[in-house]
This record gives structure tokens, sequence and C-alpha cells, in this order.
């Protein structure tokens, strides 16, 4: 197994954007998903450890589009992951 390279706070990621992927997939049909709603999705899509961490701080509960893009946003910007993985709106 390769070890992963960690990726510096100003390089683009492959993923950059796939946590916007999700929330519009999770907002397609409905105004309303819990948190279980979003874990499920993100493990689905596969996405990297780092993306899986920022949902895994999610507190548990039912988030409105803009309240769950308001949590995400600020664990991306407390990581600092902003400019590699993108925010959501």
């Amino acid at each position: 197994m390769a070890i992963r390279q960690p990726i510096s706070n100003i390089n683009r990621s492959d993923d950059y954007g796939a946590l916007q992927r999700v929330v519009s997939e999770l907002y397609r049909h409905t105004d309303m998903v819990s948190r279980m709603d979003v874990v499920v999705l993100v493990e689905s899509y596969d996405l990297p450890a780092d993306l899986q961490e920022i949902v895994s701080l999610l507190p548990p509960g039912y988030y409105t589009r803009e309240r769950l893009c308001d949590q995400l946003n600020s664990a991306i910007s407390g990581h600092a992951w902003g400019q590699v993985y993108g925010t959501v709106e």
C-alpha cells in the first residue's frame, strides 16, 4: 500500500468539489436531511478520509441546506482545506 503524501493547503485536490456534489444530491428532492443521510452518501461516494472527517464532525440532527453548508464550511475553514477541497453552497 502506497503512503499518501499530505496535500499542501494550496494545491487543489482531485476531489475538489466532491462535497458540493454530495450536497446537491442530498437536496435534489427534499428540503431537510439528517446527519445519517450525509454520512451514508459520503461513504457511498468513497470520498477521501479528510472529507469523511469533515462530515463526521457534524452534530446529530436534521439540516436545511443552508445549515448543513454552514456546518461543513466551518469545518472546512477550520482545517484550512477550502482551497484544497472547495466549500459548499
